[in-house]
């Protein structure tokens, strides 16, 4: 098999991570067996003939992991964003892992520049979403990005 080009395994690594996220809030499974079985199972597996791309697995820990050990933070600052009126509580299960995994690579990832996380959340709402909801990560990514970078 051969590898993927990093752009396309870190594509695929950043959509893992926030369906590991989901599962994570949705069934509290255990952070290790939740990874150990992403990497058994999904990352670069068919499933139900579907062939999910090679991921690049540390970047893969890397957003779960530190998404989860940042919550309070990344939360607070999603929180921070939303309209007047509006709780993460308001927000769709997927938008709001999309949202956390989004913004914990704009805090902790210098190494990968503002316009490309903002623009590959973006990709990863139009998997679950319809363009107003992909346009609201745009902007919400983007004023978390102004400021903590």
């Amino acid at each position: 098999m051969t590898k993927a080009p990093k752009s396309t395994a870190r594509s695929a690594a950043r959509l893992a991570a926030v369906q590991a996220l989901y599962q994570f809030q949705m069934e509290q499974t255990p952070l290790a067996r939740l990874l150990d079985e992403f990497h058994q199972h999904r990352l670069g597996r068919e499933i139900e003939d579907v062939l999910y791309a090679e991921a690049e697995v540390d970047f893969f820990d890397d957003l779960v992991r530190g998404a989860i050990a940042r919550a309070e933070e990344i939360d607070a600052l999603i929180a921070g964003k939303l309209a007047e009126g509006w709780s993460l509580t308001r927000l769709d299960k997927t938008m709001v892992q999309i949202l956390r995994a989004g913004t914990y690579e704009l805090l902790a990832r210098p190494d990968v520049p503002v316009g490309t996380a903002i623009s590959e959340y973006v990709d990863v709402a139009h998997a679950f979403f319809e363009e107003r909801e992909a346009k609201f990560v745009n902007g919400l990514l983007d004023g978390i990005a102004k400021q903590v970078r």
